[in-house]
């Protein structure tokens, strides 16, 4: 008889991650949730105290960034949201379907926000938590206590945070630069193998990150800064390395090891933020592919090592900020006409006017425990909405097997500091490892600032946990099955609109006079590659999303792989066959380039008419996960199948596989 086992959606939700445990991040919340209890008690005045903690514990929830000044973002920004949330909520405690009202227009406000972009998340994130606490606990008067106690919370987390800001001698954009570097010279090295494709992968989200972090940095300065100039330049001219990876990843044979050396070489140039260098040897190029590395090598070498760039020179592929006002301006039109952003906004609105509305009809002691379940499960960024509900509940029944002997056996007063020390720990360390581990972190812990404001005891355990049976309950109903789109996977739409973008590519790629596409410069090429990769990247990230969801939305998922995997080789093959263009190779006719553009549209065309794959057509060679032999075929070089005979294939390759068998 076959054993039951748990579905896979099940399984790799409560599968540990195998991330390192953020020890800093683990002192920091010891010390940021268990500080303000002893004050409170040291003052007589624990409800203060576990206030300043709740605080607190937003802070370190929304303390994700890797760069200090987006860690101040980060952390100070969502406060003032969350302290509005509380003084929101203050305002309609007790005051019955008032309160349903009030909190169902501040889910729709905060679904809306957290649809623009990290910081917006975690802020609409907190402006509801809060507003759900502020309206289901009694807070001190007067009105702005609360409020108060919890920003001072979250700006101890921010203290402890840039404590050793002064400590470090390297801006954080200069070291995600020289990692940058670092993962290209990986690249390199795997070039011809089948660990190829993965490197290529830390390359995208490395080069997302550097980006990023630059952009964010630049857009403080109304003018140049000298040191963001000069590591936009450095971050600029990886590019052509990067492009150059696939023509060598074509061949088919390795590079020699002194190459990646010297990347890696330039890496520890940028950290160190050094100039002047000595030549070194380097092989000499023996095919088209092997000379686009060694020219792109060689003009990094003199960019990291060269005199300061001329501000008004660099090719700044950024393109300038605009001001704040406009940026402003752009997002809140973006957000009030984004479909996207009122479907989420009233389907998390829904939700908590249902959660409110159920807890104003029915007799729920604490009832605020429901919304703020609904909150959780509905954050977009977390996941599969189903699978959540469910890790909600499993990480829940977890956070009280541990918070039932704390809330029994400790009494109130000093022994609840270091208890708070060993729960606050526990929560960056568990959230490193997922949802379900998180959530078994974070409910002792506010189940033990909730017992110091009501002071319940371990009589706030079984209505807890009922609590969030009733709030995933209502996500599964009104949050997810209600709402079709719920049963599909957006895999397939957002993998026709890359399609269509490939090939606009093509003809930016193999159309120098822009005679067929309108005049466009190389930094364009390189932008639209750069959009193409990270239009794939989300793709990626939304087929782990629909993996996680139960069949058949992840049955249908894992059918698109093999696509996804065919489509970023196209990409590859396109910048390989640029390459050997740029250096030696006869330009391919207009026909030929035309003809691709209209295989590759009609491939769009195709995976826009069926969001879901009959059947998975695998080509002989293999498009696998993982990406097979991650290579075309042919040799790479120059030969007399042409320069776009690589690109042939791997578009018939898609094609083949989009289609079902007849």
């Amino acid at each position: 008889m076959k054993r039951a086992t748990p579905p896979p959606w099940l399984l790799s939700g409560l599968r540990p991650k195998n991330a390192p445990i953020p020890w800093a991040a683990v002192a920091r919340a010891a010390v940021a949730l268990s500080a303000p209890l002893a004050v409170g008690f040291a003052t007589d005045r624990p409800a203060y105290g576990a206030l300043v903690s709740m605080g607190a514990l937003s802070g370190v929830i929304g303390d994700t960034a890797d760069a200090y000044r987006m860690r101040v973002l980060n952390i100070a920004v969502p406060q003032l949201f969350g302290a509005l949330g509380i003084m929101l909520g203050t305002l309609v405690y007790g005051a019955g379907w008032t309160a349903v009202v009030a909190l169902t227009v501040i889910g729709l406000i905060s679904g809306m926000m957290s649809t623009i972009g990290a910081v917006a998340s975690v802020s609409g994130l907190l402006l509801l938590l809060n507003s759900v606490v502020g309206a289901g606990l009694p807070m001190p008067d007067p009105w702005w206590k609360a409020p108060l106690l919890l920003t001072v919370g979250g700006l101890v987390v921010l203290a402890l945070t840039l404590l050793a800001w002064p400590l470090r001698g390297k801006l954080p954009e200069r070291v995600a630069v020289a990692n940058t570097y670092r993962a290209v010279a990986d690249m390199l090295a795997t070039a011809g193998t089948d660990a190829y494709e993965a490197r290529r992968q830390d390359v995208t989200q490395s080069l997302n990150t550097s980006y990023d972090l630059i952009l964010a940095r630049r857009a403080r300065y109304h003018g140049r800064s000298a040191p963001m100039v000069r590591l936009l330049s450095q971050l600029n001219v990886v590019i052509p390395l990067v492009e150059a990876a696939p023509a060598v990843h074509l061949r088919r044979r390795p590079l020699p090891p002194g190459i990646p050396d010297a990347v890696r070489a330039l890496a520890d140039a940028v950290e160190e933020n050094r100039t002047g260098h000595t030549e070194s040897g380097l092989p000499a190029p023996d095919s088209a592919a092997t000379r686009a590395v060694d020219s792109a090598l060689r003009h990094a070498t003199a960019v990291v090592h060269g005199a300061e760039p001329d501000p008004h020179n660099v090719d700044d592929r950024l393109g300038r900020p605009a001001a704040l006002g406009v940026r402003v301006r752009r997002i809140t039109r973006d957000v009030l006409l984004s479909r996207p952003s009122w479907r989420y906004g009233l389907r998390l609105a829904v939700c908590i006017g249902l959660a409110q509305a159920l807890v104003s009809l029915v007799d729920v002691p604490r009832s605020y425990w429901v919304a703020l379940t609904v909150t959780f499960v509905l954050k977009p960024d977390f996941g599969s909405v189903f699978s959540r509900a469910v890790l909600r509940a499993v990480g829940t029944a977890a956070g009280l097997v541990i918070a039932a002997p704390v809330l029994a056996e400790v009494p109130i007063g000093w022994w609840d500091v270091p208890v708070m020390v060993v729960l606050a720990a526990l929560i960056p360390a568990f959230t490193a490892k997922g949802y379900a581990f998180q959530t078994a972190a974070i409910t002792p812990v506010i189940l033990l600032l909730s017992d110091l404001l009501n002071r319940q005891g371990v009589g706030l355990v079984q209505p807890r946990f009922l609590d969030s049976l009733i709030g995933c309950g209502i996500v599964l109903v009104a949050g997810y099955l209600l709402w079709p789109e719920s049963w599909h996977s957006r895999v397939g739409h957002r993998l026709a609109d890359a399609v269509t973008d490939i090939a606009d590519y093509v003809g930016y790629a193999f159309d120098p006079s822009g005679e067929r596409v309108g005049r466009i410069d190389q930094g364009e090429r390189v932008r639209a590659r750069r959009r193409i990769y990270r239009d794939l990247s989300v793709v990626r990230s939304e087929f782990q999303r629909a993996l996680t969801e139960p069949p058949p939305v992840g049955t249908r998922a894992a059918a698109w792989w093999p696509l996804v995997v065919a489509v970023e080789r196209i990409v590859d093959a396109t910048t390989a066959a640029r390459v050997r263009v740029n250096h030696g190779a006869p330009e391919p006719p207009p026909s030929e380039v035309a003809a691709i553009q209209r295989e590759l549209r009609g491939l769009a065309a195709g995976i826009r008419a069926s969001e879901v794959l009959v059947e998975v057509r695998t080509p002989s060679r293999g498009a696998g996960k993982g990406g097979g032999d991650g290579g075309t075929g042919g040799s790479g070089d120059e030969g007399a199948d042409g320069v776009l005979e690589p690109l042939h294939q791997e578009v018939a390759a898609a094609r083949a596989i989009a289609s079902p068998r007849p």
